[in-house]
């Protein structure tokens, strides 16, 4: 087992994933090996699919199996409350812990000069796009409360107050330098519901 350049390869491979180094890594992998193959199977086809089935949506950027996804094409939704959020994992944050109604954009990360992430990395020619079309009258400021996610909600800010849009931004409760996945949903709810204007 020492030499065997596949578990190796495996090991490598698990560490891609968040959180998981090389004591972890070693650990899925035997586990996988060892005492659930059929389980590694399933992961592996469900891997696949996943990798050729879910796509990104065409209005809101967020995880989709089909152009437009069904949060965008749900007549209940309410089209002129826009939440822009970081990443598809904000958005299902917001869905478990708020009663939020409207529609979502998805940055897909924030404004990282350093990073050479800017404006146009985050789709941000699409938002202004959305902003133009006169449906929107509230753009909700959801990204993170780190010094990358206010910078980009102040970007985001500016361009919707050219558009006569009301910015606001989630506010109390979520601590400076968390992230929306991470916050418990009762904190979250509490942030949503006292957002404040930019």
């Amino acid at each position: 087992m020492a030499n065997s350049q596949l578990l190796t390869e495996l090991m490598t491979a698990l560490r891609c994933l968040p959180g998981v180094g090389p004591k972890s890594s070693q650990r899925m992998a035997l586990h996988l090996l060892e005492r659930d193959r059929d389980g590694a199977r399933r992961l592996l086809v469900s891997l696949q699919a996943a990798l050729d089935g879910v796509g990104r949506c065409q209005r809101c950027r967020d995880l989709s199996e089909t152009d437009i996804c069904t949060v965008c094409m749900s007549p209940r939704r309410n089209s002129t409350l826009l939440c822009v959020v970081e990443t598809p994992a904000d958005v299902l944050a917001v869905e478990r812990a708020t009663s939020f109604q409207g529609l979502y954009f998805v940055l897909m990360g924030h404004l990282s000069p350093l990073d050479d992430i800017g404006p146009t990395e985050l789709g941000l020619e699409i938002l202004e796009a959305r902003l133009k079309g006169g449906e929107v009258s509230e753009i909700i400021l959801a990204t993170n409360p780190t010094v990358e996610g206010e910078a980009t909600a102040h970007y985001i800010a500016a361009l919707a107050r050219e558009q006569g849009i009301c910015a606001t931004r989630i506010a109390h409760g979520v601590p400076l330098g968390g992230e929306l996945e991470y916050v418990d949903s009762g904190t979250l709810a509490h942030a949503f519901a006292g957002r404040r204007v930019l």
